[in-house]
């Protein structure tokens, strides 16, 4: 098949939906497919290359003005930018696809592939990645309000097969654009195996001069759905029983409300604040650790799965139902918190650090559970396995 991996997020841009997408155009390509990935320009990347076995091309686009909000974001757009949409159209005649597969629902690259596969006659697949959600009400409602005014009728016009990655995402789809199991496969997050059986890039505990000394990494960018807060919270009392503990935030903070609070709890000393990481790195960070938390809102991102795919104990705050067809227990093969609750991840954090043949034993099990569910080649047989009806239907 020829299959094109549409995202506006793409590396060497870092985040989940910009590494998931990269890894299963690769592994498309090992699978022996012809592979076209398009994404938005980003830095010095290059405007064309070939990589892993497939062909990148990068479309020129205009970014988004940062305001000074919390809800800022490193969005970009190509829609906008004069003959894209002829050179997209163009691109993808050459190219010939079978299939689409496009990363993100507001994406402007997501629909202008989406509409070209709508008039072409070309299967289109859609991952659901970020949600429109946020706690704070205003912006909750402007969300709520995007979703039904624009993209709920550019889905409804595009008519593509939704991949769906967890409960709370089945909840939102269903709610805001209608979904059904009739038009939405229930795919789990991929998860890069090998990367994360690669030499090490460095010694984080050593540039960072933390010794011995107990580690907490909380590994993804900083937005109002990972906040950190109920981290910060719990820290007075993980300090009180073990002063030397330092906290590791790596990722983009695009939301600092975390900052504030450990300023006025006085634990903000603890926090060292990274910024975002190349993703080679990310395995020597979770290396380091003696554990790994960031999805303390509701939630178990690519991060979390990464980071217990790697053998490092990692709490998250999702139900034991949370990924369709896979079964998560609670303290064997997962370590759940409920959403939003400090004295939760004080007591999870604390019973951690004080066993560490406990911790050792269900970082294992996390390890295991990860590679028979959610590992790159698992995942992207379940994609191809869909392409392949698809294309079959049409």
């Amino acid at each position: 098949m020829r299959i094109v991996v549409v995202n506006n997020f793409f590396p060497p841009r870092v985040g989940g939906s910009a590494h998931m997408s990269a890894s299963l155009a690769e592994q498309y390509a090992a699978s022996g497919h012809e592979v076209l990935a398009i994404t938005a320009a980003y830095g010095d990347a290059p405007a064309e290359e070939e990589k892993d076995g497939y062909r990148v091309v990068r479309f020129p686009a205009m970014k988004m003005p940062q305001l000074g909000l919390s809800i800022d974001f490193d969005m970009t757009f190509a829609a906008v930018r004069p003959g894209n949409w002829r050179k997209l159209f163009r691109l993808l005649d050459e190219f010939k696809p079978d299939a689409i597969h496009l990363h993100g629902q507001f994406f402007d690259l997501s629909w202008m592939a989406g509409l070209y596969g709508r008039r072409r006659g070309v299967p289109l697949l859609l991952t659901i990645h970020t949600l429109l959600i946020s706690e704070k009400k205003l912006y909750g409602a402007v969300f709520r309000m995007l979703d039904a005014l624009l993209v709920r009728p550019i889905l409804g016009l595009l008519k593509p097969r939704y991949v769906i990655l967890d409960k709370l995402g089945v909840d939102y789809c269903v709610d805001r654009y209608k979904t059904s199991d009739e038009n939405s496969e229930y795919f789990p997050i991929a998860v890069d195996t090998e990367h994360f059986e690669k030499p090490l890039t460095k010694d984080v505990r050593a540039e960072n001069e933390i010794g011995e000394a107990p580690l907490i990494v909380s590994l993804g960018h900083v937005i109002p759905l990972r906040n950190r807060l109920p981290l910060v919270e719990a820290m007075p009392a993980i300090l009180a029983k073990h002063p030397d503990t330092k906290v590791i935030v790596v990722g983009r903070v695009y939301h600092d409300a975390f900052l504030k609070r450990a300023e006025e709890l006085g634990v903000r000393d603890a926090f060292l604040v990274k910024g975002a990481v190349p993703k080679d790195d990310v395995p020597a960070y979770f290396a380091a650790a003696d554990i790994v938390t960031h999805d303390l809102n509701g939630g178990c991102g690519t991060a979390s799965l990464e980071a217990m795919l790697s053998g490092t104990a990692t709490i998250a705050s999702v139900t034991e139902d949370n990924y369709p067809g896979i079964e998560l227990h609670n303290g064997e093969n997962i370590l759940l918190v409920p959403p939003d609750d400090p004295a939760a991840v004080e007591r999870t954090v604390l019973e951690l650090l004080d066993d560490p043949v406990k911790r050792a034993e269900i970082a294992k099990r996390q390890s295991a559970m990860v590679r028979d569910n959610f590992a790159l080649d698992v995942v992207a047989g379940e994609h191809l396995r869909t392409f392949e009806k698809m294309v079959a239907d049409r």
